[in-house]
C-alpha cells in the first residue's frame, strides 16, 4: 500500500480475480528468500495465512482470514485463494501489516527476532530503548538508500522534544506532543508537517450489558457529551469533532455529528425513559496515550452533570487488551482506532464493544460483495449513517500527525494509511 492508500505488487507480482469476486490467482516475485535464507514460495504464504486464522491465533483480524477457504499451490511462485464469499476490501486487508508473510522455518522466533523479506533486516532489540534494523544487502528489490535505521522509545513527550533538539533523534514521525511543536517550526534545523492517518477516537461502549443494551441510553449519552469541547480540550491544531467510523481524509467519509448535538437536558430525559436512574455508576477505563487520560476525565464530568457516577479506571496496555479487548469486561472506553477502511468491525458481533445489528451487517455483506467503487461508496454512506443514527459508539475526535524532522532528511511518509513507518526510500539530502 503507497503513502495515498492504494494498493500495488510487492510480494505478489501479478494478481487476478474470479468474476464472481471468490478467487485470487497470485503470482509471487521470483528469487525473493528471507532473511534466514529460506525461499518465499507459495507454501510459505499458504503457511502464513493459515497461521493468522487458526483457532489459537492472536491476530486482531482473524475473521479476514476466516473467510479463506482454501489455499492452493499450482507451483511454487503461484498462489490461488478462494473465499467462502465475496470480499471486496480483500486486496488492501493483505496490504496490512496483520497479513505479513513469515518463514515456517522462523515464525515461532518473531516475537524476539523478526525474519522478513524486507530491505531491512532485524539486528537487535534493547528492551524500552531501542530496535536497530540494517540494510538487506541481499534483498531482492529496490535497495534501502540508509545503512541502518534505529527506532527509539520515549515515554516522556519532554524528553522525545529533547532528544531531537539535542541530535539523539533524526525525526519524529507522529510526535506525541503537539503543544510542543511549535518549539521546531521556528528552528531551520527541523521541518515540521501536519499530515493525517485514519484516527478515530472513540468512547467505547459495551453494547452487551445494561445500560447499553438499550439504543436510548446509548444515544442519550451522545447528547450528553460537547464533543466539540472535547475536541478543543486537546489543545491540537487540526482537531475536530469525527462524524463517522471513517477519518475525514477517507474520499467516503460522511460527517454526522450533528445528529445529536450537544443538549443535557434531552439527555437526561433519554436517560429516564431507557429506565438508567440517577446515580447510575459506570467504569470508564483507560488506556495509557495521552488522548485518553486527557480526555476522560472531561467525559467523566460531563456524564456526571446528566446523572451517571462515573468511576475512572487507569489500566496499562497489557491489562486494558486483556480486560477490554480479550474479555469485554468493561463499562466504556476511550480509544482511537487507526486501522483505515475498518468499518467493518460493527458486522463482528463478537468485537469488543459488541455492537449485534442485523441490518448493519446486510450492509456491510453487500458492501463486500462488489468491488465498485461507485456502489461501496453509497453503501458506506448508509453504513455511516446508520452507525450514526444507532450510537454503538460515541465518535468523539479526529486529530491529524504532527510529522518532525532535520530538514536534510528526505522521503518520510507525511499521509499514513497504515500503522507503519515505511523507510526503503528514506535518504538523506542538501
Amino acid at each position: 500500500m503507497d503513502e495515498h492508500g492504494a494498493v500495488h505488487p510487492l510480494l505478489a507480482k501479478s494478481w487476478s480475480i474470479s468474476p464472481d469476486g471468490q478467487v485470487y490467482t497470485f503470482t509471487l516475485q521470483p528469487d525473493v528468500h528471507f532473511h534466514d535464507g529460506s525461499p518465499l514460495t507459495c507454501n510459505a504464504v499458504k503457511f502464513s495465512l493459515d497461521r493468522a486464522s487458526a483457532p489459537e491465533s492472536l491476530n486482531p483480524q482473524k475473521q479476514v482470514f476466516q473467510n479463506i477457504k482454501n489455499i492452493s499451490c499450482p507451483q511454487d511462485n503461484e498462489v490461488i485463494v478462494s473465499l467462502r464469499a465475496p470480499h471486496g476490501s480483500f486486496l488492501s486487508e493483505l496490504a496490512w501489516a496483520d497479513s505479513v508473510i513469515v518463514s515456517p522455518t522462523s515464525a515461532d522466533g518473531n516475537a524476539l527476532r523478526p525474519i522478513g523479506t524486507g530491505p531491512f533486516v532485524f539486528k537487535n532489540w534493547k528492551r524500552a530503548e531501542s530496535v536497530t534494523l540494517e540494510k538487506n544487502s541481499a534483498y531482492w528489490g529496490q535497495s534501502a538508500k540508509l545503512n541502518k535505521v534505529v527506532f527509539r522509545f520515549f515515554a516522556d513527550p519532554l524528553a522525545a522534544a529533547n532528544a531531537l533538539l539535542d541530535g539523539q533523534v533524526d525525526a519524529y514521525p507522529s510526535f506525541p506532543a503537539p503543544e510542543m511543536a511549535e518549539r521546531f517550526a521556528h528552528n531551520s534545523a527541523f521541518v515540521v508537517k501536519s499530515g493525517v492517518a485514519p484516527f478515530k477516537g472513540l468512547l467505547a461502549l459495551n453494547n452487551r450489558h445494561k445500560p447499553f443494551n438499550n439504543p436510548l441510553a446509548r444515544q442519550a449519552l451522545a447528547y450528553a457529551i460537547d464533543r466539540a469541547g472535547v475536541a478543543e480540550s486537546l489543545d491540537i491544531p487540526g482537531a475536530k469533532v469525527l462524524g463517522s467510523h471513517m477519518s475525514p481524509e477517507n474520499p467516503d467519509y460522511k460527517d454526522y455529528s450533528t445528529i445529536y448535538p450537544y443538549n443535557p437536558e434531552k439527555a437526561k430525559a433519554l436517560l429516564k425513559q431507557a429506565g438508567v436512574e440517577a446515580g447510575t455508576r459506570l467504569r470508564l477505563a483507560l488506556p495509557p496515550i495521552a488522548y485518553a487520560r486527557g480526555t476522560g476525565e472531561l467525559i467523566a464530568a460531563y456524564l456526571e452533570q446528566v446523572g451517571i457516577t462515573v468511576r475512572i479506571v487507569q489500566l496499562e496496555w497489557p491489562a486494558w487488551l486483556a480486560q477490554i479487548f480479550g474479555h469485554h469486561d468493561f463499562d466504556m472506553t476511550i480509544i482511537g482506532h487507526t486501522e483505515p477502511d475498518d468499518i467493518g468491525i460493527y458486522a463482528r458481533k463478537d468485537y469488543y464493544f459488541g455492537y449485534d445489528n442485523p441490518e448493519f451487517q446486510k450492509l456491510y455483506a453487500t458492501y463486500e460483495n462488489t468491488s465498485d467503487p461507485v456502489v461501496r461508496h453509497n453503501i458506506s454512506i448508509k453504513m455511516q449513517e446508520k452507525l450514526a443514527r444507532d450510537v454503538p459508539n460515541i465518535f468523539l475526535f479526529f486529530v491529524p500527525r504532527t510529522n518532525i524532522a532535520k530538514r536534510q532528511l528526505n522521503g518520510l511518509w507525511n499521509t499514513l494509511p497504515l500503522q507503519v513507518c515505511p523507510m526503503s526510500a528514506v535518504s538523506w539530502g542538501p
